[in-house]
């Protein structure tokens, strides 16, 4: 076989594929002269501009040839004694996922932390569920979002698929546990839907969502109102209070709205779907989609002389005041809840932070009363945009499946979003009816928004970027006979370990001293304890705060007693 590709050129020996009468053959001879060939740059150059017909036109075969010829991160398995194995596929992470490690895992441990306190302080117990579920769990739940839904093939007999949040898995649970009447549950995890991603937005496939939600029976409002206040209090927890502005709407006054324009009842949750596009959409493309849906021009329009409106409480007044609309009981229901809504909120002094939004739909099926979600300037394309230290490249949007984190048409969208929903625990066990209100924290745009705040404030000289969390460096030097002290550093590293101090050394036995520092450097480790042979001698380290200006009176370090290290560190970290 060696022979046979010998004697022919890479082109005369692939046009010799068009013969065969198997696709399979074809891919199969194609596999070894791609792998004969690879390291031949004239090779693979004529390779990729000779697929002969009848493959010229298709595109998956020219680009699988093209992208095993040229992508450097192209792996083969099954590699045996030197020869190549038969699969070829690219090294890369699933479209709309990521790696995280370092600055990211950092900053998003930071926000996990954060937003748990918060959860606790509000009197949160943790729950944790399975990833999938049985796929009639969450059929039925997520009106047009339904297609987003990642199905597993069938296990044991077994229909599931990868959840799409943790609502549905919560109420699921609260229908399994009758002996749960009253709950204030959290709940951090992944979920999954096959979104079009924005990776560098924080659009993702496989994300993080931090859940609080209050179960049970109470006064009107009353839960609502602590829900609200939790996403003021988490996102002052992480320094985030003045750029957000958290819309509000309810959902009994849309769809009292959309009964006195003349919306048929059957068509009230896809025309929400409709609705809930006002803020990427322009009005005219809202009320096309409500055409095409069935609705008339005129029951459109009428439709839009209020989901057009926002404010506060002059909104709920200017409504309030609307006789025709208050003569519908949702409409006149859900006014009511919102005025105490209003008042709750002003005891608890974040009335500043409301939009009641009419535009705002969520166009989940479960909602049933009050729905909310939190934008930031971020939010919007233009805002995004605007934020950027460079000008983005042109749109791109591509097929569904392609990434738009350079597509300018989009911004990082809302960052939390919830509502309440008594029925949905009701759809798992009739037996039950628990009302429910919560909310859900995106994660990952969280994360893109402080991520590029950190950067800014690093550019200005205000934020240090560290890879790790390392407090203190331990390292040693010394003269022709020094044996790297490697005993006497983990013996320091033992010492602070056992304090709480983050601390560590590099895992060579006679470490050069530029070495350590440059490591310590490169981890932004604060802090450096410097071993000597006479110093270990007299039961002393020298420490060191790193990073200091020349001419700065520390700027060697200063030695203390190994005894008194720990007391030291503390005090230059602030812990003392």
């Amino acid at each position: 076989m060696q022979k046979f590709w010998a004697s022919r050129t890479p082109v005369k020996a692939l046009h010799e594929f068009t013969h065969c009468t198997s696709r399979r053959a074809v891919r199969t001879r194609r596999d070894r002269l791609i792998h004969y060939n690879n390291d031949n740059p004239q090779t693979r150059t004529a390779i990729t501009r000779s697929i002969p017909h009848p493959f010229r036109g298709q595109s998956r075969f020219y680009s699988s040839v093209q992208h095993r010829l040229e992508d450097p991160n192209t792996a083969t398995m099954g590699a045996k004694d030197g020869k190549a194995g038969k699969v070829s596929f690219q090294l890369k992470t699933p479209k709309g996922t990521r790696d995280w490690m370092g600055v990211d895992m950092n900053l998003r441990d930071s926000i996990f932390s954060a937003v748990t306190d918060v959860f606790k302080r509000h009197g949160g117990t943790a729950l944790d569920t399975p990833v999938f579920e049985l796929k009639e769990i969450l059929a039925g739940k997520y009106g047009e979002d339904s297609k987003l839904i990642y199905d597993l093939a069938d296990q044991g007999g077994e229909i599931t698929a990868l959840r799409y949040d943790l609502t549905v898995p919560f109420a699921r649970w609260l229908a399994m546990n009758s002996s749960i009447q009253n709950i204030k549950r959290y709940h951090i995890a992944k979920v999954y839907r096959r979104d079009q991603p924005a990776v560098a937005k924080g659009r993702m496939r496989e994300f993080y969502q931090c859940d609080f939600d209050i179960a049970g029976s109470y006064d009107p409002m009353i839960p609502d109102a602590e829900i609200v206040r939790i996403i003021v209090d988490v996102f002052e927890a992480l320094g985030l209070r003045e750029e957000i502005t958290i819309k509000i709407n309810h959902r009994k006054i849309l769809d009292g709205l959309f009964t006195v324009a003349g919306v048929p009842e059957d068509k009230i949750r896809t025309i929400s779907s409709a609705v809930d596009k006002l803020d990427k959409s322009p009005w005219a493309e809202v009320k096309k989609e409500m055409e095409d849906k069935g609705l008339s021009s005129e029951v459109a329009d009428k439709i839009g002389e209020y989901v057009k409106l926002s404010g506060g409480r002059d909104l709920l007044g200017k409504l309030k005041a609307d006789s025709q609309i208050c003569a519908n009981e949702d409409v006149k229901k859900g006014l009511d809840d919102m005025d105490l809504l209003f008042q709750y909120l002003d005891v608890f002094k974040v009335v500043d932070k409301l939009s009641f939004d009419l535009s705002l739909a969520r166009g989940l099926d479960y909602y049933t009363g009050l729905i909310f979600e939190v934008v930031t300037p971020l939010s919007s394309a233009d805002g995004f945009n605007a934020s950027r230290t460079k000008s983005s490249s042109k749109p791109k949007k591509g097929g569904d499946d392609d990434d738009r984190s350079n597509d300018n048409t989009i911004g990082v969208g809302s960052v939390a979003a919830g509502g309440r929903y008594d029925n949905l625990v009701n759809m798992f066990s009739p037996k039950r009816q628990i009302p429910c209100v919560g909310i859900s924290f995106g994660i990952d745009r969280i994360f893109t928004i402080m991520k590029q705040r950190l950067e800014k404030e690093q550019q200005e000289g205000n934020a240090t970027i560290r890879q790790s969390e390392v407090e203190v460096f331990i390292m040693a030097f010394g003269g022709k006979t020094f044996n790297g002290l490697l005993h006497e550093r983990m013996a320091v590293a033992d010492q602070l370990w056992k304090a709480g101090i983050k601390a560590e050394f590099t895992a060579t036995v006679k470490p050069r001293l530029e070495k350590q520092f440059k490591m310590a450097e490169n981890g932004g480790v604060p802090l450096a304890v410097i071993l000597g042979e006479d110093e270990v001698a007299a039961n002393k380290v020298k420490l060191k705060v790193l990073g200091l200006p020349e001419g700065h009176a520390e700027k060697d370090g200063r030695l203390i007693s190994q005894d008194d290290l720990v007391t030291e560190v503390n005090k230059l970290l602030k812990r003392a």
